[in-house]
């Protein structure tokens, strides 16, 4: 498979059920204010959505203004300036990205990194440059500024998967003159940005100061909603936004999208819980990761994953492995600039937690 969150191949189709730490998925699971509000979803069922999804979109912006402050850690006490027209509506981040992409001739991809901007990118038929991550798995700033230059376009994750890394914004500022100022864009998938907590890590902020910064985010990874499809696109560009509606299918969110952003969208106690559990298992992970004889590097990560370079033993064979014990992990050699030497692990609650490391331990 080509991504995480196989659960049906070799569990579900098969009447096993997996402990799926190839998917990364909030534990938490899903909001209460979400399960206790489903009925009015369905009191929606026999309607048409809002083609215009005002009231979707007066929640978003709602939740954009909460997140400067909570996320971001500070004082914001400015009016929203994200407009109606600054939001496109997408079934997941997924089809917000790959309509992004299909706006472009030319696009210049960080990997190794999410497939499906490749898979994207080929698929609309654009000329493709990359820029690889550093040894380390940090972005090669200045590698990224020369390749933009004969590129329309850049995409890359805030943080990025598989490895969890995020932006330097003090290093990346020289990207986003150049690309203001020489008319590029800048395409940034948050699908995970709330898991790095409250370090002002999003560019919320720099994409309202500028036009060429399209911030992609979803209700997919933190919230814990891969089930409902819902995502959004944020850009002050509004050529751009105009060119992506254009090619949308109408009512393309479903009434039960609408009402999990109407309401997990201000459950503060969620967030409060998540950012919780994520500091102190991610640290948990990582401390024993490290002491594990078959994992040679852990990477850091700001996200609710972790990419391992193993040793001894290559992803296959530590795939199967885990499978027989019951445990679906990530195989990391389908990502461009990644082989058979590398895995990605999910972080999970203490308890599945211990029982990875255990099985790991044990190989």
């Amino acid at each position: 498979m080509e991504h995480g969150g196989d659960i049906y191949t070799e569990g579900l189709l098969k009447g096993k059920e997996l402990l799926d730490f190839s998917s990364n998925i909030n534990p938490l699971g899903v909001p209460d204010s979400f399960r206790k509000n489903i009925g009015e979803a369905l009191e929606s069922v026999e309607k048409y959505p809002d083609a215009e999804y005002r009231k979707l979109k007066c929640n978003i912006k709602r939740y954009l203004k909460f997140s400067k402050n909570y996320f971001g850690n500070s004082r914001y006490d400015g009016e929203n300036v994200i407009d109606d027209r600054d939001i496109v509506l997408g079934n997941g981040a997924a089809e917000i990205i790959d309509l992004a992409i299909s706006c472009f001739k030319s696009i210049c991809i960080v990997v190794p990194s999410f497939i499906e901007y490749e898979k994207g990118a080929l698929k609309w038929k654009c000329s493709i440059s990359y820029s690889n991550l550093t040894e380390n798995m940090d972005y090669d700033y200045q590698d990224i500024k020369s390749k933009i230059k004969d590129a329309e376009a850049l995409i890359l994750g805030n943080p990025n998967n598989p490895n969890g890394v995020i932006i330097d914004k003090s290093r990346f500022h020289e990207i986003v003159n150049f690309c203001s100022e020489n008319h590029r864009t800048i395409i940034i998938d948050e699908a995970f940005v709330e898991f790095t907590g409250k370090r002002n890590c999003s560019f919320l902020e720099e994409m309202e100061q500028n036009r060429c910064i399209f911030v992609v985010r979803a209700l997919t990874k933190f919230f814990a909603l891969p089930g409902i499809r819902m995502g959004y696109g944020l850009c002050r560009d509004r050529k751009l936004m105009d060119k992506i509606r254009a090619k949308q299918n109408p009512w393309n969110i479903n009434c039960f999208a609408e009402t999990a952003g109407k309401y997990v969208l201000r459950d503060k106690s969620y967030m409060d819980s998540s950012l919780e559990w994520i500091e102190n298992e991610r640290k948990f992970m990582m401390d024993n990761l490290s002491k594990i004889h078959i994992i040679e590097k852990v990477y850091d990560t700001f996200s609710n994953f972790i990419l391992c370079r193993i040793q001894g033993v290559n992803c296959e064979e530590l795939y199967k492995r885990c499978l027989e014990k019951g445990i679906l992990i990530r195989k990391c050699s389908n990502f461009k600039g990644l082989d058979c030497r590398f895995i990605r692990l999910a972080i999970k609650d203490r308890a599945k937690n211990q029982k990875l490391i255990n099985l790991l331990k044990k190989i």
